[in-house]
């Protein structure tokens, strides 16, 4: 038959979204730069675009995901699918390349930048006792690797309560990783503003911080969809997504704690707070 289909391979439909979402990523991106120029109404352009970028998550992948249910995942598509997401935390890995280098350039050449004293923390600058809160982060964040895993091996043999306790463990981890970061900010010895150090130290971890809650809601969606009924041991890969992005969460805040908050505070004076 002539539109008999003969390969493994998924031709999509024409899709709006695309555009739809690139019109909204504009208007949020106008938004912001009106917003920081204090233009009247960009903080609402603002807004505006980032509903519309939030209703194209929604749609985009709620098509995607009606097309693993019709049977168009075949093999080849969901292994392109997998290079696909190995394609972008492999871009996010260089996004936090970008703040570790800044990060050891300020810290390796103090006497080339703002640094009070040519040194490194800047003198009379307070730390964060690495061995306090940022420690029981660390192990939030590896027992949360390992309630992740054990869902998706729950999965794997087709123990649905198994999968749901794991997602639950993790989601509640998650949450309280970044409760205690949030505590963490609003009691920091230092600002963001006025030096690097600061400037540095924030933009690093709150970056990681907003991956741990994207990570925490694409995990909160694995579950609903858990309790709908989606995911088999065969098909399953928007959970194997979310918890590769997770354990990459994992990984970049190993680094975070070591370098950032253990050798960047190196013989500094301890915030007793």
């Amino acid at each position: 038959m002539a539109g008999a289909k003969n390969h493994d391979y998924h031709i999509l439909p024409p899709s709006i979204w695309p555009f739809f979402g690139s019109m909204a990523a504009l208007v949020m991106a106008s938004g912001g730069i009106m917003w920081m120029h204090s233009v009247a109404h960009g903080g609402l352009v603002f807004f505006f675009g980032l509903i519309g970028i939030l209703y194209t998550f929604y749609s985009w992948w709620s098509d995607v995901i009606r097309e693993a249910n019709a049977g168009d995942h075949t093999p080849v598509v969901s292994l392109h699918l997998r290079y696909g997401m190995i394609l972008f935390i492999a871009s996010e890995v260089m996004f936090f390349v970008g703040w570790f280098w800044a990060w050891f350039d300020f810290s390796l050449f103090p006497s080339t930048v703002d640094a009070v004293g040519g040194v490194w923390p800047p003198k009379g600058i307070e730390v964060i006792d690495p061995f306090h809160l940022p420690l029981l982060n660390t192990l939030i964040l590896l027992c949360s690797g390992t309630t992740v895993t054990w869902a998706h091996h729950s999965l794997l043999q087709g123990d649905r309560e198994g999968l749901k306790t794991g997602l639950w463990c993790t989601i509640a981890l998650g949450a309280l990783f970044s409760t205690i970061q949030a505590y963490e900010y609003m009691h920091a010895p230092f600002a963001f503003k006025g030096l690097n150090y600061g400037a540095a130290f924030f933009m690093a971890t709150g970056f990681h911080g907003f991956h741990v809650l994207v990570g925490t809601i694409f995990l909160a969606v694995c579950l609903f969809r858990t309790y709908k009924g989606d995911f088999t041991p065969k098909q399953h890969f928007g959970f194997e997504a979310a918890a590769w992005y997770w354990h990459f969460v994992d990984v970049v805040w190993l680094f975070l704690f070591i370098s950032i908050y253990v050798w960047g505070g190196w013989g500094a004076t301890i915030h007793a707070g």
